[in-house]
């Protein structure tokens, strides 16, 4: 069996939809393929962008043409200018990035925390994001006021002593003031605050960052932004040092 049909038969074994990382985690289950080479995860980032019958729905994410019609009716499209502000879209994007960011905290070693309402959104290969949270129920890290408040951010990481290390918040169409002012009830915290979103929000987020009830959020820098563009690389970026014996 050659490399490239390994590679579809995982995508294929995952439901024909997969992540880089997934495909990397379930490769070597194909007992039939040899990998004669110290980079085998470069081999498939090579192979899934060049070979036929794999395409693209996102940097990162790759699913096979056999699957695409089935793929589609389950609302996991291609984004283009005509269907990019659908609400099949809106709702897809929200649930992929959450399922990358819970992704990434797991390979940083991180607990991961998504709310229960969120819990049951579909994520991809018939995966909840609720599968992929590392922790159940949010720590009791604090007051309980300030706990309840964090409890509908849509991504946490914690520490190893339970305390928050990073509030994201994924905001597709939804307004960015809402998750500022989460955030401003939080800032104490020594934790990271992140508005993930596309690139054509990044002035709106400047703008609501300007409102004199962000003050401190903004004089202090306890806000940043991260586009969907951003994450897909670091993700990628990622995934690359999981083959490092030693990271610096």
């Amino acid at each position: 069996m050659t490399q490239a049909q390994a590679v579809i038969e995982t995508i294929d074994m995952l439901g024909g939809i997969a992540t880089l990382n997934q495909i990397n985690q379930h490769i070597f289950e194909i007992t039939d393929c040899q990998w004669r080479t110290k980079t085998p995860f470069a081999s498939v980032r090579r192979i899934v962008q060049q070979t036929a019958g794999i395409y693209k729905i996102k940097p990162g994410l790759y699913a096979l043409e056999s699957h695409r019609k089935e793929l589609e009716q389950n609302g996991i499209l291609v984004q283009d200018e005509h269907n990019q502000d659908s609400e099949i879209i809106k709702t897809f994007n929200h649930a992929y990035y959450q399922g990358l960011l819970l992704e990434m905290g797991k390979m940083r070693h991180l607990d991961t925390f998504v709310p229960d309402q969120d819990k049951h959104k579909q994520f991809l290969n018939q995966k909840e994001l609720g599968d992929l949270r590392t922790i159940q129920a949010l720590p009791e890290y604090s007051f309980p006021q300030l706990v309840k408040r964090s409890s509908t951010i849509d991504v946490i990481w914690f520490n190893n002593r339970h305390m928050p290390h990073s509030f994201f918040e994924v905001e597709h169409s939804t307004d960015i003031q809402n998750s500022l002012l989460k955030f401003n009830d939080l800032q104490d915290f020594s934790a990271r605050m992140v508005i993930v979103a596309d690139e054509k929000r990044h002035h709106e987020f400047i703008i609501k960052m300007g409102y004199a009830a962000f003050k401190e959020l903004l004089q202090n820098r306890r806000v940043d932004f991260l586009s969907y563009e951003s994450l897909d690389k670091q993700y990628n970026q990622e995934l690359e040092k999981q083959q490092f014996e030693f990271v610096i």
